[in-house]
């Protein structure tokens, strides 16, 4: 499998350079680059998994999520741009969604499966559960609610307060987490059956991969982004169904990848770290950089969503929260983050 992707990648990004040169048509270069960057999310599940064993759950999940959101971030930066804030706005909707539902529930299912009962750490859980309910209950409502009564002037300078606010929380929660209680809340059962494992690449090495996959990934995203539209009135795709389900997949194929990997050999914490925090880090870092990024861009965006937009996030949260809380998942809890998200993927199409 791994030599299917690497041939992938290694036809994918010529024939991106070639098709963006020779403009070929929208819908030949939608279906080449999202392939290339799902494939190109392989390299980065393997860099990660080689990073956990040497790191730690912890910091192999947050370098995953940081360098898969880091193409979530570029091609938003690329979408923002072009003016297609509606487009940003849903697909950091659908990173929340596809995090905590999709990844969560397919790393959940698969797992399962395999391993009747599987457990990670109850108290990273019910502190991430925190956060998730802070980041998207109060940082993503109260802009809504406040706007109605605002302009547009006093709309963006609630939303920058906010942003600013959310990333200084964020940084704190992290140096929480890695430095002043870094191991104070460990596992209570050893996890002896890792203890051997070598990784496949050394530190560095997976650290450069990272880099550089992300780097390639961000090139064909450029391309990827430039595709939407037309792509989107060739098939009927609106503008919120194409944010919410095909950017946000396909922008974070590599935690996809990562977390499935992590799941199946039956280490849930790194899984859980990668799909929570992943989310955490979109909600509470992506989406406050990107409102003040847009701060130079020609048009600025609020971080104001929709209403629909709002009730499924604000579910997906609620129904994650109620099934990691108690440090163990099987396949049926993984079914039925999945069955959510089909769900909101049919809603979203239809609307």
């Amino acid at each position: 499998m791994n030599r299917i992707f690497g041939l992938i990648v290694l036809i994918g990004v010529p024939l991106t350079v070639m098709g963006s040169i020779f403009h070929w048509p929208s819908m030949a270069m939608f279906i080449i680059c999202s392939i290339s960057v799902i494939a190109l999310s392989s390299f980065m599940g393997r860099a990660t998994e080689s990073l956990a064993i040497v790191s730690g759950p912890r910091i192999g999940g947050l370098l995953n999520a940081t360098f898969g959101n880091a193409v979530e971030l570029i091609i938003s930066v690329f979408a923002l741009q072009a003016g297609l804030i509606g487009v940003v706005l849903a697909s950091l909707t659908g990173s929340v969604l596809g995090n905590l539902l999709l990844v969560g529930g397919l790393s959940f299912f698969l797992g399962g499966i395999k391993f009747k009962r599987q457990k990670f750490n109850v108290h990273d859980a019910t502190h991430n559960s925190g956060l998730l309910i802070f980041a998207v209950i109060v940082a993503f409502i109260i802009p809504e609610v406040f706007a109605m009564t605002m302009n547009e002037r006093e709309t963006i300078q609630l939303s920058v307060s906010i942003s600013i606010i959310m990333i200084s929380l964020y940084l704190a929660g992290l140096f929480f987490k890695l430095v002043t209680h870094r191991g104070v809340y460990a596992h209570a059962e050893p996890e002896v059956e890792h203890s051997h494992e070598e990784p496949e690449w050394s530190k560095p090495k997976a650290i450069l991969i990272l880099l550089i996959a992300t780097l390639i990934v961000a090139y064909v995203s450029e391309n990827l982004v430039h595709t939407f539209e037309d792509v989107g009135e060739q098939l009927g795709w609106s503008e919120l169904f194409i944010g919410v389900i095909i950017v946000a997949i396909v922008g974070n194929a590599a935690e996809h990848a990562s977390a499935l990997i992590m799941a199946m050999k039956n280490k849930m914490d790194v899984a859980v770290e990668i799909a929570i925090g992943s989310t955490l880090q979109i909600a509470m870092f992506v989406a406050p950089v990107l409102v003040l990024v847009s701060l130079f861009m020609p048009v600025q965006m609020p971080l104001v969503f929709t209403l629909s937009e709002l009730v499924a996030m604000v579910t997906a949260v609620f129904l994650a929260i109620n099934i990691i809380n108690d440090g163990e998942s099987n396949w049926f809890e993984g079914l039925t983050l999945l069955a959510a998200y089909l769900i909101m993927g049919v809603g979203f199409y239809l609307l």
